[in-house]
């Protein structure tokens, strides 16, 4: 599937909707219309409308694509049922699966959940997706190119997987963000000038995560060559790595994330 994007329906233009909508303009962006209430400032070709009921009446669109959050699932479907039978359906909504996004959308909705992460703002995200039954091929190229758009693509064959998905990649950045700005708050507690630690931080932050990402070694074994024998950076993993630690807290913050996601699924 090449040249200009179908006709799009963007339902939320936040920091995710905004990430999806400059990949597209990359890959060759058609006729789209975004309701968000903000009215954000958006450039042609863009339609931007308040609510649904501003969406012109003969606009259709291929895909339709549900960036809102998940608490706003139940207000803000319905409004696109009409829609099912014509388009496909593309979520990004954290936790809403697909048997509950049917019950507001229809029962012939076709749907496919995504979970992408911030870096698509810079087109280095990646998205797991999972597809409904009633997602034809077709339709699943179609979605499957509006992520690529924001970075990498990587398909789940079991709804329940994305509960991990959101709490590892889409929660992730976090994580990383908070590394960044503990080693920031650490090295001004060591003496150095706020504007160096917060570059030093963000710097070897960054130049690990491309580091790895560049790399076939495993991620230990990256670890132990930064790591020598009775060394600093040995004294400082000899904390993090400590029983109680890292090991034991990242695995309970994951589990905490899914455990919400699929409460927000209920």
């Amino acid at each position: 599937m090449s040249g200009a994007l179908p006709p799009l329906l963007l339902i939320g233009c936040g920091r995710m909707g905004g990430a999806l909508l400059a990949g597209w303009r990359k890959a060759g962006l058609g006729a789209v219309v975004i309701v968000d209430p903000m009215l954000p400032k958006i450039p042609p070709p863009a339609l931007v409308v308040a609510k649904a009921g501003d969406i012109p009446a003969d606009f259709v669109p291929e895909a339709v694509i549900f960036a809102v959050k998940p608490q706003q699932a139940a207000e803000t479907l319905p409004d696109y049922a009409r829609f099912a039978g014509r388009a496909v359906f593309l979520s990004i909504m954290a936790g809403r699966g697909i048997a509950g996004m049917r019950h507001h959308l229809g029962a012939r909705a076709a749907i496919v959940r995504a979970m992408p992460n911030t870096p698509a703002a810079i087109g280095e995200g990646i998205s797991a997706a999972f597809a409904g039954d009633e997602v034809e091929a077709r339709a699943r190229a179609l979605c499957e190119r509006l992520l690529a758009a924001a970075g990498e693509v990587v398909w789940v064959d079991r709804e329940g997987d994305l509960d991990a998905v959101t709490a590892v990649s889409g929660s992730g950045p976090a994580y990383v963000f908070l590394l960044a700005e503990l080693l920031e708050r650490a090295a001004i507690t060591e003496g150095l000038p706020p504007p160096l630690a917060r570059r030093l931080a963000r710097r070897t932050v960054a130049g690990s995560g491309a580091l790895l990402a560049a790399s076939t070694e495993d991620t230990a074994a990256l670890r132990e060559a930064v790591t020598s024998k009775g060394g600093t950076t040995a004294a400082a993993l000899s904390v993090l790595m400590a029983p109680g630690a890292l090991p034991q807290l990242l695995p309970q913050a994951v589990a905490a994330a899914a455990a919400r996601s699929r409460e927000l699924a209920e």
